[in-house]
């Protein structure tokens, strides 16, 4: 016989058409979802307590499969095009129906979260998946504690089912991977993937599309507070944005998604999901740290006897991950609110070598790098690279997620920060002195310093020149770096190709603009020059 908190658990689950299921696991801790997920098989223990699975085909997002419902409130708001790549609502219906009939007779793991630590904000999410370490996944990922909403309805509703496959042919997916977004239902679907991410993604690409109509813009970044107020730091992966962010005397808010208020920044999320290759304890402490019971780590090499780590081995991908609460950080801010920004750090490793390490942005500039969302990837980064760099551009270091067009947000971001008189800055945490193959990266101490500078003022008087090319203000010194780091031409043995590659770059950037259209007079004035 069930009893009424069961029943009213099936009743919960059965608005949302999930009948006959064999079991329901509701909300449970952390505990309970690691002794699940190895019962059933789905993961390891490794030594120090963290949970190890592998996500078997896909090791990241797969943003070619994801789709938006398109229907009369989506028509005229979502920036169709390879980014949001439309679906029918009669194809949605017919891939739902199919997926409810998968879930029949299935164990399933439920849990209800938030995302958004700002009250006035806050999303109430339900995701139910048919494996346990995902739900101890969202568990750790979204925000567990109630934010002063406990009675509210859930708001949107996550189906996981990897092993569910989608038809392209009755479907109008891709593939047999879908990730299906329904605003007017307020559903979203996750098929054939066991990739954790595009849990925490989907619901950050529902946030991108709802938020800015509230006044609040939606970030792909991390934040961190302390002496000088709080700071944002923005890029795309491999970049230093969560390395920075978890900086030994600052507070973390967190490290990967942020909503900006009319009353501050506050984080989405109530974890972190942060890249492990290659983790150390004395380069990144703090994630270090982490790594304990109740983390789940995906993708990192175990040893099959004794359960020890290998986070320097790539051999199932570059890409592990580790996802933990965002109190598994010592001093995290909880819950993750702050006040308006003071800085704004756009990071990127150009892999070109023409950047310099740091540099000053104009707001016009700011909307501009904001747009473009540059940084470069080099063979090792990324399978299918060959030897030279490749740049790529993100607009909104983020354009996965963006539902709307791009230029909405950027808007935002330069109201937001002519309003609270926000400092910007640009800063090269990839190649000097050549591209890569030729020249070095960026010593983590030196970009450390750099950022501390700018944190604590110490380049408020400094002297500054404009780039020839870029036009943004470097500085001519900063404490605790060596001056000539800082000045990218006179690092290369040869200024002539230092100047070629510099031009180079620049058409780069100028070319993907193009893209955009028509923009603001002011912001197109702030791209680097033309040859």
């Amino acid at each position: 016989m069930q009893d009424a908190s069961s029943r009213q658990s099936r009743y919960l689950l059965e608005e949302h058409g999930l009948r006959n299921l064999r079991a329901v696991h509701w909300n449970l801790g952390p505990a309970r979802l690691v002794e699940e997920a190895i019962r059933r098989c789905e993961a390891v223990l490794a030594e120090g307590g963290p949970l190890v699975v592998r996500t078997g085909r896909f090791t990241g997002r797969s943003p070619k499969d994801k789709f938006i419902v398109r229907e009369a409130g989506t028509e005229n708001t979502v920036d169709w095009g390879p980014v949001n790549q439309p679906i029918s609502e009669e194809q949605f219906e017919g891939l739902y129906q199919e997926l409810l009939g998968y879930f029949q007779g299935k164990e399933v793991f439920v849990q209800d979260s938030f995302a958004g630590a700002d009250p006035s904000y806050a999303l109430r999410v339900r995701v139910v998946t048919e494996d346990a370490w995902h739900s101890l996944f969202a568990r750790q990922l979204f925000i567990r504690a109630d934010p002063g909403a406990a009675d509210r309805a859930t708001e949107f509703t996550v189906l996981c089912a990897p092993g569910f496959h989608a038809d392209p042919e009755r479907h109008g997916t891709r593939s047999e991977t879908a990730i299906v977004i329904n605003f007017q239902r307020r559903l979203v679907l996750i098929a054939g993937t066991s990739y954790a991410g595009e849990i925490k993604k989907s619901i950050f690409t529902v946030l991108n599309y709802l938020l800015p109509s509230r006044g609040v813009l939606p970030m792909h970044c991390s934040a961190n507070t302390g002496p000088g107020g709080v700071a944002l730091f923005f890029g795309l992966s491999g970049t230093g944005k969560t390395t920075l962010s978890a900086a030994p005397g600052r507070q973390l808010i967190g490290d990967d998604e942020h909503g900006w208020s009319d009353r501050g920044v506050f984080n989405f999320e109530g974890g972190c999901y942060a890249k492990c290759i290659r983790l150390s304890k004395e380069k990144e402490p703090q994630i270090w740290n982490a790594i304990r019971f109740g983390t789940v780590l995906e993708n990192v090499v175990v040893d099959p006897e004794t359960r020890a780590l290998d986070f320097a081995s790539d051999e199932i991908t570059e890409n592990t991950r580790a996802a933990y609460p965002i109190d598994f950080i010592d001093g995290a801010v909880i819950p993750g609110i702050g006040s308006h920004p003071s800085h704004i750090l756009f990071l990127t490793a150009d892999a070109f070598g023409v950047l310099p390490p740091i540099s000053r942005l104009s707001t016009e500039q700011a909307m501009y790098h904001y747009l473009s969302g540059y940084t470069a990837k080099v063979a090792g980064t990324e399978r299918g690279l060959g030897k030279e760099p490749q740049a790529t551009f993100s607009s909104c270091f983020g354009e996965p997620f963006l539902p709307r067009h791009p230029t909405e947000y950027a808007r935002m971001l330069g109201e937001k920060m002519r309003t609270h008189s926000v400092k910007c800055w640009l800063v090269n945490t990839g190649w000097v002195g050549g591209a890569y193959g030729v020249g070095q990266r960026v010593k983590l101490e030196y970009t450390r310093a750099m950022v501390d500078a700018v944190l604590q003022g110490k380049l408020n008087d400094v002297p500054m020149k404009p780039h020839p090319v870029f036009g943004v203000l470097v500085p001519e010194r900063c404490p605790g770096v060596p001056s000539e780091l800082l000045n990218p031409r006179s690092q290369w043995s040869n200024p002539d190709e230092y100047d070629r590659a510099a031009w180079d770059l620049a058409g780069r950037f100028r070319k993907n603009f193009e893209k955009f259209g028509d923009v603001a007079h002011e912001i197109l004035e702030a791209a680097p020059l033309a040859r």
